[in-house]
């Protein structure tokens, strides 16, 4: 079994700021990420409000600040996901075997949530995808339909602008509630906007290759020709590893004061897996570094008593 004293959970802003900390004040600290590190950040083009980069790729900023965290020592697992927890005993059983800790951080994020219509799952992976950065090549000279209107709508968007030779934006309301600046994004000749209208099915055999959408308003239903569905539609936490222990608020987030404990000892929460009012970048990198400032003095507080 690998020992380690501070264990984070999810390798995103959060967990790798977290880690940073948590290895610079000289603890043996291991980071789990059931994909590739970074978080949510490798699903990001573009970020232009991290302090000191005027613009930067998420992919690029996420290993950055892995590299930072494991120049000081944190390891880090990628492709290893948690399975369970047992706060009492302190050990976390993963798909790459069990790590016993002291303290853990839990910064396992967000997910996309999914809107449940026909099509969706049966053609997940065929033309259905919640990441406009990592399939948007797969689209070039295609014609594809957004789903969304916040933030990760435009910025999928914009992604998806550069190689499909049309972009459907479809939003329910209508007013998108993306920053004016990221709407300035999906600004592009290519993107065509669709107000006051849901997608309620996914048609295609294998594949793709239209989407009925209905507006609002009047209720009439047509059929677009897509090859690719992009949704944006919010996100719920990623906390399906926890065995009910902890307290969660209404939407199933993580509740943590602002020290980011938790109601269990020695265990935190950070990032956007916290109930917070905001979740962007410097929000979760915040909550990692309290995070881990207060695991280091709960552990050297325990240290003392001994």
């Amino acid at each position: 079994m690998e020992e380690c004293e501070i264990l984070v959970i999810g390798a995103g802003p959060a967990g790798l700021t977290a880690a940073l900390y948590a290895a610079r004040g000289g603890r043996k600290t291991c980071v789990l990420e059931r994909g590739p590190v970074g978080g949510q950040l490798a699903a990001i083009a573009k970020i232009e409000n991290w302090p000191g980069d005027r613009s930067v790729s998420g992919p690029e900023l996420g290993k950055r600040m892995a590299d930072h965290a494991a120049a000081f020592g944190a390891r880090i697992i990628e492709n290893a996901e948690v399975l369970s927890l047992d706060f009492e005993k302190k050990i976390a059983k993963t798909t790459k075997g069990d790590i016993s800790f002291k303290a853990l951080i839990i910064a396992s994020g967000a997910k996309e949530k999914k809107v449940g219509i026909p099509g969706e799952n049966e053609l997940h992976g065929r033309g259905v995808s919640y990441c406009a950065t990592c399939d948007a090549a797969f689209f070039k000279g295609k014609v594809v339909a957004v789903v969304g209107g916040g933030n990760s709508a435009m910025d999928g968007a914009a992604t998806l602008s550069k190689f499909a030779s049309k972009v459907y934006l479809i939003h329910r309301r209508e007013r998108f509630r993306a920053e004016k600046a990221m709407q300035a994004q999906a600004d592009r000749p290519n993107i065509e906007k669709v107000m006051g209208s849901e997608i309620i099915s996914i048609n295609g055999k294998g594949r793709v290759q239209g989407i009925i959408v209905r507006s609002n308003e009047t209720g009439q239903e047509k059929e677009l020709n897509v090859d690719g569905v992009f949704f944006f539609m919010g996100q719920e936490p990623s906390t399906d590893f926890l065995s009910g222990e902890l307290a969660l608020d209404k939407d199933g987030y993580i509740t943590a004061n602002e020290r980011m404990e938790t109601s269990l000892p020695l265990v935190y929460a950070a990032g956007d897996v916290r109930s917070t009012p905001l979740r962007q970048v410097s929000t979760a990198a915040s909550d990692g570094s309290i995070a881990a400032v207060y695991a280091e003095k709960a552990l050297s507080a325990l240290k003392e008593e001994d």
